[in-house]
């Protein structure tokens, strides 16, 4: 069964219909990379499943439960799911280690020791144990975002949600958070991921989801969308991103 499901998502605003008839299977332990033009719903698709947005028609099933029914407990299915969104969204006044308890002890009602404990395994994982006591303009962009993706990480969700997170870092400061996605990716971590990295996408990706105009256009293996696709809007996506045209 799959870990993710998408039936015939729909999602507007207004006029603007930013997602229309999506479908989308993600597999435990898989990595889905999503690909395409700004505007082409990439954003929206995350937010949806994380339930910060409401799909106006169409079912997403997490684990096979329906999360759009709207008797489910939102807060339940969250927890659930990690997300990281391009900006780190750190509370500049909290340190890191605080940042990363703040939710498993206010929302979910994490005994402060458990949680204090659980996050500090957490920075150990992203590499920054010795941050734990900084605040975070201490730390580099690189570094900022390590830290929310511990805090994501921290309540063990089934499924993370990466939205451009390396788009707001310097180029020097991409190369540590794609590292940590690859080490997550063998660990075995179900991921979902916007980027404009198409190497990374190669290199990690299980299946490449190609959106075009909130429809999932093509998907595939990399070495079929990346390197040969079929459709002419991939084609010429790919040639302005990476100067590549495929087949």
């Amino acid at each position: 069964m799959s870990l993710l499901t998408l039936r015939g998502v729909r999602k507007s605003y207004g006029d603007n219909v930013v997602l229309d008839d999506f479908g989308l299977d993600v597999e435990p332990g898989e990595c889905v990379v999503l690909i395409g033009a700004s505007g082409s719903g990439k954003s929206t698709l995350l937010r949806c499943v994380n339930l910060l947005e409401v799909v106006d028609d169409g079912v997403i099933q997490l684990a096979g439960v329906d999360i759009t029914d709207p008797r489910i407990d939102q807060d339940k299915v969250r927890s659930g799911i990690g997300i990281v969104f391009q900006a780190y969204n750190l509370f500049p006044h909290l340190t890191v280690l605080d940042n990363i308890t703040l939710a498993p002890i206010r929302v979910h009602g994490v005994p402060r020791d458990v949680a204090r404990t659980r996050a500090l395994e957490m920075l150990e994982r992203v590499g920054l144990a010795d941050k734990a006591s900084a605040r975070p303009d201490e730390l580099s962009g690189g570094q900022q975002q390590r830290a929310a993706i511990a805090r994501a990480l921290v309540n063990e969700p089934q499924l993370m949600l990466l939205d451009e997170v390396t788009s707001a870092l310097d180029p020097e400061l991409v190369g540590e958070v794609l590292n940590l996605l690859r080490e997550l990716k063998s660990d075995g971590m179900t991921m979902l991921i916007c980027t404009h990295e198409m190497s990374f996408a190669r290199d990690v990706a299980d299946q490449v989801c190609f959106l075009h105009e909130g429809r999932p256009l093509e998907v595939g293996p990399p070495a079929e969308v990346l390197d040969d696709p079929r459709e002419a809007r991939t084609r010429e996506f790919l040639s302005r991103v990476s100067g590549t045209t495929g087949r």
